[in-house]
């Protein structure tokens, strides 16, 4: 069984508070956390935004907020107890003249850290944080939470990065990739240096290839004017598959603090390959849905949903990576993540070489892999040789050894804000990223877009609801002699 270890006293306040965000993840989250005992009951939650609303009805509208975006019931006496550490500060944190004596007031004081989430578009991250400073709250344990995206090229992200230095201390910034919160993201470190049987194999000599995949069943939508500036490399490939990336890749850090382990990810992003223009042809393909079938509904291609005649932004992307060091050597990363995918899935294949000597015939086809699913059933496979049982001969399969958190945990666990969210309390910045962190990802991610426009790469089409994307993306890793993994194949 889960323990839930309660944190400190604190105030949060969620800039950006009646938006989607914070409906969807934030304020479910932190109903989960006290629920569970883990919020203390002098805590304090601040919703923030231009909406006129009063206390009361920001409870109501959290309320709502939790019980659409959670699968258990809200237990009204809970519920009655949680409200009260609700409360809402009309204000336009971005105007020079704002009053910021109502949010003041609503504050516990200096003997608890003050957390200040900005679940706002990244573009007015350095407005507020300037006005929290010019308001006298950005001292003493302080702490200011930035989601993603991090600007959208290296010259942005670095003015965000000065612009929130320049009021927050660097241990004081918590940069979020709630991917960084899920428990086999986590349990990637565990899995690799907490036991002696893989870390020995963990390299060039015993691993074949790594297959990473964020696959999404879902359009656009809403989002069609946002996503249209940014594309999957700016909205996925760039945070999400990179963090993924840097996880898999890096070196044993001496220990598992923040920093250690955020040095040995800069590391990785510090060797991984540039991508330039005479390579981005063969060893990447950007691709565009098209009109399709999802679940057996006919939906609309990315076109359709933008309204426009024309585009060039990718909503797939597939690319062969490589971290240029004495571990990874000629052991290619297979990146790929795309919208209106067949499935919504996300997970890590790590493709073993094949035994020395087949001596078990054509039925020995196979090499181990492991298989860590991030979503939407997290878990870890290993797949071994077995014999299959029966008489008539020695026939050999590859079946798992499954680990499925569902069933080893009998308790309900947090998702990936929960944790965060009690990570920022806590002050454990280590499943957070540091600024050299987002800028070097940027500078590989600017290399990439400079080289698809350098070279006119082509953008491909893939029909809605297709497993694998475009053919060309088969074809990446049919050129190497291998295939992508999918559904247990």
């Amino acid at each position: 069984m889960a323990k839930f270890i309660p944190v400190g006293t604190f105030d949060l306040v969620i800039f950006g508070g009646t938006g989607d965000l914070s409906q969807r993840k934030l304020l479910p989250a932190l109903y989960h956390r006290y629920a569970d005992g883990q919020i203390p009951e002098d805590s304090r939650i601040v919703g923030v935004s231009r909406t006129e609303m009063s206390d009361e009805d920001f409870r109501a509208f959290a309320f709502e907020a939790c019980e659409a975006h959670t699968k258990d019931s809200i237990e009204k006496d809970c519920w009655a107890k949680f409200e009260k550490l609700l409360s809402f500060a009309t204000m336009d944190a971005t105007d020079p003249d704002a009053d910021w004596s109502g949010l003041k007031e609503r504050l516990g004081g200096d003997d608890r850290p003050a957390i200040f989430y900005l679940a706002v578009t990244p573009k007015i991250y350095v407005p507020i944080c300037e006005a929290i400073g010019a308001a006298g709250l950005a001292g003493g344990d302080a702490r200011v939470v930035l989601e993603k995206p991090i600007g959208t090229d290296l010259e942005s992200a670095k003015a965000i990065n000065s612009g929130v230095g320049a009021v927050f201390a660097e241990d004081h910034i918590y940069r979020i990739d709630h991917y960084l919160g899920k428990e086999t993201v986590q349990n990637l470190l565990v899995l690799r240096f907490g036991n002696t049987l893989f870390e020995p194999l963990w390299n060039r000599t015993a691993i074949d290839h790594i297959q990473i995949t964020v696959s999404e069943d879902v359009g656009v939508g809403e989002r069609a004017g946002y996503y249209d500036s940014a594309g999957a490399v700016r909205d996925m490939l760039q945070n999400h598959l990179l963090q993924l990336l840097c996880l898999i890749a890096m070196e044993p850090p001496n220990s598992i603090e923040a920093d250690e382990i955020r040095t040995e990810k800069i590391k990785v992003l510090n060797a991984l390959r540039p991508m330039v223009a005479k390579c981005v042809g063969e060893d990447t393909v950007r691709a565009q849905y098209g009109p399709g079938t999802v679940d057996g509904e006919k939906v609309k291609g990315y076109l359709e949903e933008l309204d426009e005649g024309d585009s060039k932004t990718e909503t797939f992307v597939a690319i062969k990576a490589w971290v240029d060091n004495w571990r990874w050597a000629r052991v290619p990363f297979y990146l790929r993540t795309g919208k209106r995918m067949r499935s919504r899935h996300s997970e890590i294949m790590v493709q073993f070489r094949e035994a020395p000597h087949a001596m078990f015939g054509e039925d020995q086809a196979h090499s181990n892999r492991l298989i860590i699913r991030l979503q939407p059933d997290e878990g870890v496979q290993l797949y071994v040789q077995i014999k299959e049982p029966g008489p008539g001969g020695l026939r050999v399969q590859s079946l798992p050894l499954n680990l499925s958190y569902a069933e080893s945990f009998q308790v309900r666990y947090p998702d990936a804000y929960e944790r965060l969210l009690m990570d920022v309390v806590r002050g454990n910045l280590a499943l957070f990223m540091r600024r050299e962190e987002v800028e070097e990802a940027w500078e590989w991610v600017d290399g990439l877009l400079e080289g698809w426009a350098a070279a006119n790469t082509p953008i491909h089409t893939y029909a809605a609801g297709l497993e694998d994307g475009p053919v060309e993306a088969r074809m990446l890793l049919r050129q190497d002699g291998r295939d992508w993994w999918s559904n247990g194949k």
